[in-house]
């Protein structure tokens, strides 16, 4: 089939220099010669949006409640002094945030998270029952710190926990106070108040790779293309208020997270509309793809200008590992546009169209070799610290 592309390229006066038919080619190659194959997803035309990605979260939490105790005494015929028979009230549930692998986001949280109260005691020695916990499950690398910034735990591997809200404990019966001293007291206790606690809970990385670019450059689209993810696609800025995560699949079971980050504008780092929060997001990005935008008669400027929003954000986010993504290499205008670009920066430009499917494959195998390089130098690096 790519004999035949080929040969049909070269009779026809059209596609000869065309740099379409040059993306395709040079694609068809580098997955030929790939020792894995990147696994496009079908189409999800007719599939509704997924809920979006959530990555920060303020909770309150409070533990449950103890029971409380009871007073009461024993009804027997013929004795006037049965003596006390109020049991026990139960402890409280805690509220316990855990690890847990099947979790990837943070949009299952709610607010407030209470712990089930402990049952009161009853007459006739019954204690109450102590509650089962509240398992709130959290992914991978959360991390929970209070309202002030001081960091309570570092939830990174599977089956971490920690106790959020302890329950109250449960209140003590009239039962409880019999002594020779005292053979019919008339007090019992209520159950102690849960534990109550607001706290941060954020993810440290959302996402291997993340997608930032200005508005309307196609970072949904391409998201889209090359995952499963469903974020919403339409002809104007702004379509992408909050963070989608899709999975990229390739042949060998190999997985990789890929974010869709909100459009950034000029002055993010002032906060300019929702600045700051956008750019959290790219923090929490292991590599960068800037995506832009080959309408554009000077597409270079784009680059340019979210390197800079960055840097002023935090100093060094800029220079995490990063490919630029030319996207709409299929409008007449973006060849000259992507001959203009790689004149102007210094890093590899990958053309593609996400929505015409093209250069994709290419793509993915060029983020995960990135993701790779990344892995291999933080190894390296690691080792060297500890060595010193």
């Amino acid at each position: 089939m790519l004999k035949t592309l080929l040969q049909f390229g070269e009779r026809s006066p059209l596609l000869r220099n065309s740099r379409l038919l040059r993306t395709c080619f040079k694609t068809k190659f580098a997955v030929a010669f790939s020792s894995y194959k990147p696994l496009l997803p079908k189409s999800n035309k007719g599939i509704r949006e997924s809920k979006y990605f959530v990555d920060y979260k303020e909770v309150e939490v409070y533990g449950g409640d103890g029971g409380d105790g009871c007073m009461s005494f024993m009804k027997i015929p013929r004795v006037e002094f049965a003596g006390p028979d109020g049991g026990d009230g139960g402890n409280g549930g805690h509220v316990i945030f855990i690890a847990s692998n099947m979790k990837k986001s943070l949009n299952h949280l709610d607010s407030p998270v209470k712990g089930i109260r402990g049952v009161d005691g009853g007459p006739q020695n019954c204690h109450g029952a102590t509650m089962d916990h509240t398992y709130i499950q959290v992914p991978m690398g959360t991390v929970i710190s209070s309202i002030s910034g001081q960091e309570l735990a570092n939830l990174e591997c599977d089956g971490d926990y920690y106790v959020a809200g302890r329950g109250g404990a449960g209140g003590r019966g009239n039962k409880f106070y019999l002594s020779n001293e005292n053979r019919g007291p008339s007090v019992a206790e209520k159950g102690a108040k849960g534990e109550h606690q607001r706290l941060r809970v954020e993810l440290r990385t959302m996402a291997n790779v993340g997608l930032i670019g200005f508005p309307n450059a196609g970072k949904s689209t391409l998201l889209r293309a090359i995952t499963n993810a469903k974020p919403k696609v339409a002809a104007y800025p702004f379509t992408t208020r909050n963070p989608f995560v899709g999975i990229m699949e390739f042949s060998d079971h190999k997985q990789m997270t890929v974010a869709d980050i909100p459009g950034l504008i000029t002055g993010a780092h002032k906060n300019l509309g929702l600045g700051f929060s956008f750019l959290q997001h790219i923090q929490r990005c292991t590599c960068l793809l800037y995506v832009i935008d080959l309408s554009y008669t000077e597409p270079w400027t784009q680059y340019k200008a979210l390197q800079y929003e960055l840097e002023q954000y935090q100093q060094g986010l800029s220079t995490r590992p990063c490919l630029i993504v030319a996207n709409k290499i299929d409008l007449s205008v973006a060849e000259k546009n992507l001959e203009v670009l790689k004149a102007h920066v210094d890093l590899p430009v990958l053309a593609v169209s996400a929505a015409k499917r093209i250069g994709l494959e290419e793509l993915m195998i060029e983020i995960r070799e990135l993701y790779e390089r990344y892995e291999v130098d933080s190894t390296k690096t690691d080792a060297e610290n500890k060595a010193s």
